[in-house]
């Protein structure tokens, strides 16, 4: 069976130590207590979309620590209670607009989107960060793990899924998370970090085991932070240590919910041998859908796949 990375065999024993500081829980515990304190001051927008059935906004919540966080949220017409599902994106992207998700609003499970701030939605960062950074978010804020970029956007996300929980015509008890590449690793994180989600689709994880990603990965966002080295390399240790706490493989011991992750044995991106770290670190109902021809790519089968799953875990 094909594979950039290890064999097959050796990937699925493949469970590196755990790169957690001292602090790590007692981090996310105050991290996600001050989001979860934080008011959500969420507001819908209509939005004129030719829909049957299914009702359109925009939406806009406070973004953790400050700014706004846009997204989108579309709701089967009626009074619920409704399954949910939040929805997050590829790096540098943007959140799933109107037409992505109207396939599950029109079979019942309300939808809710999330633009990751400053990416390329119309969500605000206004953090203020130490120091330079290499062009991108990988590196942004990585000198302070309080201001590093993805312990916002991971409490922004934790956000997002309460928008939708708190809303009247929700169900809270059925609720979904998923996205891919960057999004999957936010779903990764979520569901770490929330007892909120029932299933969880993380498809080609992004954001695991930076140790390895660092050392083995030729493309897509991670050489970002080794560039970043060759011009700081007096920045290196701070630099693994601030990753520490934003690393999927550290946070999936936390995973309760079923979860179901796709993973590409080409993936030079997201590599697969990364996704095992992670995924072979969780007790929890678990599944691992492999694409050993596949590189960093959605698959229609694996898309299919995850809707199945979707229907049949939240029963609209």
């Amino acid at each position: 069976m094909p594979s950039i990375d290890m064999p097959l065999e050796e990937l699925r024993k493949y469970k590196p130590a755990l790169t957690r500081q001292a602090d790590f829980e007692s981090f996310w515990e105050k991290t996600i207590a001050e989001a979860l304190a934080q008011p959500l001051n969420a507001e819908l927008i209509p939005y004129p979309f030719p829909a049957r059935d299914v009702d359109v906004f925009a939406v806009r919540f406070d973004g953790f620590g400050g700014g706004r966080i846009a997204g989108w949220y579309l709701r089967p017409k009626g009074e619920g209670p409704f399954p949910g599902v939040c929805q997050y994106h590829g790096y540098c992207g943007r959140g799933p607009r109107p037409l992505d998700m109207l396939p599950l609003a029109s079979q019942g499970i309300a939808s809710l989107s999330m633009d990751c701030r400053g990416q390329l939605g119309d969500s605000q960062d206004v953090r203020t960060i130490e120091g330079g950074q290499h062009p991108g978010w990988m590196t942004s804020g990585v000198r302070n793990p309080k201001e590093y970029y993805y312990r916002y956007v991971y409490a922004d996300a934790v956000r997002a899924l309460e928008v939708l929980a708190r809303r009247s015509e929700i169900d809270p008890q059925r609720l979904a998370i998923t996205g891919i590449s960057q999004g999957g690793g936010i779903t990764l994180a979520t569901a770490a970090l929330s007892d909120r989600p029932l299933l969880a689709l993380p498809r080609i994880p992004f954001l695991c085991n930076f140790p390895r990603s660092l050392a083995i990965t030729p493309a897509g966002p991670y050489p970002d932070i080794t560039n970043y080295l060759r011009y700081r390399p007096d920045l290196e240790e701070i630099t693994y240590r601030t990753l520490s706490y934003v690393d999927c493989m550290n946070l999936a011991p936390w995973i309760k919910c079923e979860i179901y992750v796709s993973n590409c044995l080409c993936d030079d991106i997201c590599p697969p041998s990364t996704v095992f770290s992670a995924y072979n670190h969780m007790s929890c109902v678990k599944q691992m859908e492999i694409y050993p021809f596949h590189k960093h790519e959605v698959i229609y089968e694996d898309t299919e796949r995850c809707y199945r799953k979707m229907m049949e875990t939240l029963k609209p």
